[in-house]
């Protein structure tokens, strides 16, 4: 919920300026290195006061995973070319040629009925098939099915152009992304180039946890694409800090409704939370204890959430209620104080999404 006033909570805030800060800091690094960088949007659901700062940083492309924020962000006027993110299911197609200018893909019959659906639209569509280094989610595993699907995109589908390969690495499997997985990624390219006669335009790194070889000089020099979506929203990502990068572009504030001294254990027997869950709690006596508004619901799990409060313990959370230790906080929390938090990808992505939590937007030219 979009709202001008800044008293509504739960409420999450978005500074454009520092946003666009970030796009700019990592887009020179890119350029330096000859990198083209796709800004991955749907961290913050592609909303369209944030998305439009994408638009006009003159990225190679948006990218999201979600075709609805794809159109979003078309009828929202923005113009750079859309890269749909999650390999396309079947039954989408002809949206996602009607608004994605690229897609990752990973599947023959996916391919062919992309190319159906392009030329009953009459469009050209952009795709980049997907490599499998042993993270197991998506990509083409045997490299003679890639090459395969390579040779039938470039040789056989009319209305489809083969823009280059790319992979994921660390999203299931938890694979780092290393130089050595790149140069894996090379030769896979490479193979694609012999068998087609021609250079691809694109060889795609991977995401933000690709960055750091980049910032630490060790990305091989073919690797040419990165797609970006947690580094440019936090300014972190596991093993990759940048330091010229803002970690506050988001700030989440939730009202105290509640603030008494109770036992820190349940008083009873005990069963299973409102999730279903088996939980253990530590007796640590009588604590001052506050109940905030907002809840899993909201944000997912609580312990993602990186209270700005000092001394203040994070205790566990309901669908609609957050308890926190406030028992040696530096100040004395009471009634209606607002407590401040940074986030987590996870909990950013709740949090854009849900219907209980009004936005706020600060810096940037959308709040001029």
């Amino acid at each position: 919920m979009r709202d001008e006033r800044y008293d509504h909570y739960p409420q999450l805030e978005i500074d454009l300026g520092k946003l666009q800060e970030n796009l700019a800091a990592l887009q020179e690094r890119c350029q330096v290195s000859g990198l083209k960088l796709s800004g991955i949007v749907k961290g913050f659901s592609a909303m369209p006061e944030a998305a439009k700062i994408y638009d006009r940083a003159g990225l190679d492309s948006i990218g999201s995973s979600r075709l609805e924020q794809l159109r979003h962000m078309r009828r929202a006027g923005v113009k750079t070319p859309l890269l749909m993110i999650r390999i396309p299911m079947l039954s989408e197609v002809d949206e996602l040629v009607r608004w994605a200018d690229i897609s990752l893909q990973s599947e023959w019959s996916v391919l062919r009925a992309t190319e159906e659906a392009a030329a009953r639209a009459g469009v050209r569509h952009k795709v980049i098939l997907m490599v499998d280094l042993g993270d197991l989610r998506e990509g083409f595993w045997d490299r003679e099915e890639l090459i395969s699907a390579a040779l039938e995109v470039e040789e056989k589908l009319e209305n489809l152009d083969l823009l280059g390969v790319g992979t994921n690495l660390g999203c299931y499997g938890s694979v780092q992304a290393t130089p050595e997985k790149m140069e894996e990624l090379i030769a896979a390219a490479e193979q694609v180039e012999a068998a087609i006669g021609r250079r691809l335009e694109v060889i795609s790194g991977g995401a933000s946890s690709s960055v750091h070889m980049l910032l630490d000089g060790t990305m091989p020099k073919r690797i040419n694409h990165l797609r970006v979506g947690e580094l440019l929203l936090l300014g972190r990502v596991w093993g990759c800090d940048m330091p010229q990068l803002h970690k506050d572009v988001f700030t989440l504030r939730a009202e105290v409704i509640e603030v008494k001294t109770k036992p820190s254990h349940p008083v009873g027997e005990l069963s299973v939370d409102a999730f279903g869950r088996t939980r253990t709690y530590v007796d640590r006596g009588h604590r001052r204890r506050a109940l905030l508004a907002m809840g899993r619901v909201d944000y997912g799990e609580c312990e993602d959430l990186i209270s700005r409060e000092p001394g203040l313990i994070m205790l566990g959370a309901s669908s609609d209620h957050t308890l926190v230790d406030v028992q040696n906080t530096v100040r004395k929390i009471q009634v209606g104080d607002i407590l401040e938090f940074d986030l987590c990808y996870a909990t950013l992505v709740y949090l854009s999404r849900s219907e209980s939590v009004h936005l706020v937007f600060k810096g940037g030219p959308e709040t001029q």
